[in-house]
């Protein structure tokens, strides 16, 4: 059985500094640091709150999600794949059920092609020219809609490897958003090819 909320903080801030500052992570030592670890710190590790927040789309009538089930530039019967603007790395896409799913109460026949449509648009987001990569991540402490996140690697910018990818995105300036968009809209076509549904128009998430 996992610890309770006040357990894991009194074992985390075991090992924190008086003011519950951690030590740094391992992970700023690393190359592919964007920081670099002299003058870094830890934020002081806040005690637990509970119940946690809600979050956005608990109730699907206030689901921003929900009512976006038809804009992409992808669409099938049960999915739909968006470009998400205003990113630095190459191109940046998510992919929603239309209808008001988690991940944890997706039907086993949407899981089944979750994985199968999570494969192909890695395949096609790995087929263009200057990709290296297409790295997959689901979160879910923001949204209560599922939505996973594809990040295009730029060909040969090895700093930008593995887990710090999204935070380079956030330090780097926008690419060129006429670049992304062509380059989605191949990803789109190519999985209307392999997968049905058919390409939208490139749209862009509502803030």
């Amino acid at each position: 059985m996992a610890l309770r909320p006040d357990e894991f903080y009194d074992h985390a801030v075991a090992v924190a500094d008086s003011e519950r500052r951690l030590p740094l992570a391992r992970m700023t030592g690393w190359e592919i640091s964007p920081f670099e670890p002299d003058g870094l710190r830890v934020a002081p590790l806040r005690p637990p709150v509970l119940p946690e927040p809600a979050r956005h789309g608990e109730d699907p009538s206030d689901c921003n999600a929900c009512r976006d089930r038809d804009e992409g530039i992808w669409i099938n019967d049960h999915w739909r794949l968006v470009r998400i603007p205003g990113v630095g790395v190459p191109l940046v896409l998510m992919l929603y059920p239309r209808d008001h799913y988690d991940m944890a109460d997706l039907p086993d026949e949407l899981a089944a092609e979750l994985g199968l449509l999570s494969t192909r648009i890695v395949r096609h987001m790995q087929a263009l020219p200057h990709i290296s990569r297409a790295h997959v991540y689901r979160i879910g402490d923001g949204g209560a809609h599922l939505h996973v996140w594809f990040f295009a690697r730029p060909e040969g910018q090895a700093q930008l490897y593995g887990s710090w990818l999204v935070v380079w995105d956030d330090l780097l300036p926008e690419y060129p958003a006429d670049v992304a968009e062509a380059d989605a809209e191949i990803v789109a076509d190519a999985l209307a090819a392999c997968h049905g549904g058919h390409r939208s128009p490139t749209s862009e998430p509502a803030a």
